[in-house]
């Protein structure tokens, strides 16, 4: 009975080893075709991942630099004498005569200040388009194609510092 068993334990072992093979051989050398593009198809994930994660690591060492201009403002106007100037008054007559309403007339003296169309909408509580709007109709009737045209005449005419 044990040489049966072990018969059969041999022959067995050979039909397995042999299916083995010949699956070993129908998978590798039947499809080595499509394991080689497998191969080559992972390689190339792995080198796009690698240089992409080198690509944008480099990035997030460059650093932004924000300047920062800090203005001192007095707590308190210095009272008008002889030392300090008389606070500006614009020409009213001239004002008036132009047709230049306050409110343009205090978007004008912002644009000579310096700031954008956005930063004077924030501070006087508009839209932006209402600021484009006086700004177009004050250059209109100061004759100026451009902001800096536009503040130069207003300080020409008397209108702003």
């Amino acid at each position: 009975m044990k040489r049966h068993v072990l018969i059969f334990g041999v022959v067995g072992g050979l039909l397995i080893a042999t299916l083995q093979y010949t699956e070993y051989r129908f998978v590798i050398i039947e499809h080595s075709v499509e394991l080689y593009s497998a191969l080559v198809a992972i390689l190339f994930a792995t080198f796009g991942i690698w240089l992409g994660l080198r690509i944008t690591r480099s990035r997030e060492t460059i650093r932004e630099t924000v300047v920062v201009k800090e203005v001192l403002v007095p707590a308190e106007a210095p009272a008008p004498g002889p030392t300090a100037p008389a606070p500006f008054a614009p020409n009213t007559s001239r004002r008036q005569t132009l047709g230049i309403t306050a409110r343009e007339l205090e978007i004008l003296s912002l644009v000579a200040r310096g700031y954008s169309n956005r930063e004077i909408a924030t501070q006087l509580f508009v839209s932006e388009n209402t600021v484009k709007t006086h700004c177009a109709r004050a250059f209109d009737k100061l004759g100026a194609a451009r902001r800096t045209q536009a503040v130069q005449r207003g300080k020409e005419l008397g209108l702003l510092p």
